[in-house]
């Protein structure tokens, strides 16, 4: 497994451990390493640009999760591709030199931004020719790389696309949204009310696994939580349970867009530091409708997705 210490990867080694499978984490920094180890796995010292180190920790592997990536609003081109992009293809060589059958890629509906509104989407959207942002940019480059990789029965590769991935163990979505409603920075889109689909990480974690059981070779299946849910009321409930209230200040989407153009603009060319406090991307995946069908998931992989909203928020209140 790859980003086995961030939030997708320590919730999918958690299942892993409790299924009574050995799993191998890669793990570049010590700190990576001690959360890998006090879940369970095994570890494997490199990062995404070691195809030695990849090979090595691979040995043996016959199912790899690649869930590392670079998911930043903002940021470098070049180190976007060199994460996304080329760390997806030495992974992909890695895992075909040391004899893994399966390959599972963690995507997301933000390959998709850049075109029309994302409403009711199944895995046949078309990619836009010009996504918006680079998030979307590479990660649609690295699908495709999984894609030309698939060389079933030897090297079977599948992609899973959750929306909005959310839960206990969060520490950047969570985490920003109540950081900036604490500090005074946050406004819904239009009010909020437009719809959402979700993805709890344990559901997202199910997903996965079906995918490298029985998913489709080359095939992209979406995950959700269920049907759509109001924007505004989910995040509402969800930073409810850390006892903030985002209260109702709004923007229009219109104007959000134009601020976050404006923003990556500054950021891009005087240069700035850090990144934008908007950007259009960010606006299109969390200012408007964005809501994907899951269908092909639960008639092809058998997807339940077993842990409802409201089992997820009251796990958010636990201490």
């Amino acid at each position: 497994m790859t980003g086995g210490s961030g939030f997708v990867g320590r919730a999918l080694l958690g299942v892993l451990r409790a299924r009574g499978d050995t799993a191998v984490a890669l793990a570049r920094s010590d700190a990576a390493e001690r959360v890998a180890k006090a879940l369970g796995a095994e570890v494997a010292r490199g990062d995404l640009d070691d195809e030695e180190a990849l090979r090595a920790g691979l040995a043996g592997c016959s199912v790899v999760y690649h869930c590392a990536a670079k998911v930043d609003d903002f940021g470098s081109p070049s180190e976007f591709e060199r994460v996304n992009v080329v760390g997806t293809e030495n992974v992909l060589r890695a895992a075909r030199a040391a004899g893994a059958r399966r390959f599972v890629h963690v995507s997301t509906e933000a390959v998709l931004v850049g075109g029309p509104p994302i409403v009711r989407a199944d895995e046949s959207w078309p990619r836009p020719v010009h996504p918006i942002g680079e998030y979307a940019r590479t990660k649609g480059l690295a699908e495709e790389r999984v894609i030309q990789a698939n060389a079933p029965p030897a090297f079977a590769t599948v992609i899973v696309r959750p929306r909005f991935v959310w839960g206990r163990g969060d520490t950047t979505l969570l985490a920003r949204l109540v950081k900036a409603v604490r500090a005074g920075q946050f406004a819904w889109f239009e009010g909020g009310h437009y719809l959402t689909s979700t993805c709890h990480v344990r559901n997202l974690c199910e997903g996965m696994l079906l995918a490298a059981e029985k998913g489709s070779p080359g095939a992209i299946y979406f995950l959700t939580d269920g049907p759509p849910v109001e924007f505004r009321s989910f995040v509402t409930q969800m930073l409810a349970t850390q006892q903030v209230v985002p209260g109702s200040r709004s923007l229009p989407r219109w104007l959000a867009l134009a601020l976050g153009g404006a923003a990556e603009g500054l950021w891009r060319w005087l240069p700035l530091p850090g990144s934008p406090p908007l950007t259009r991307a960010a606006v299109r995946l969390i200012g408007e409708e964005v809501t994907v069908d899951d269908t092909r998931a639960r008639r092809e992989l058998g997807y339940k997705g077993l842990v409802s909203r409201e089992e997820g928020l009251r796990e958010l209140i636990a201490p």
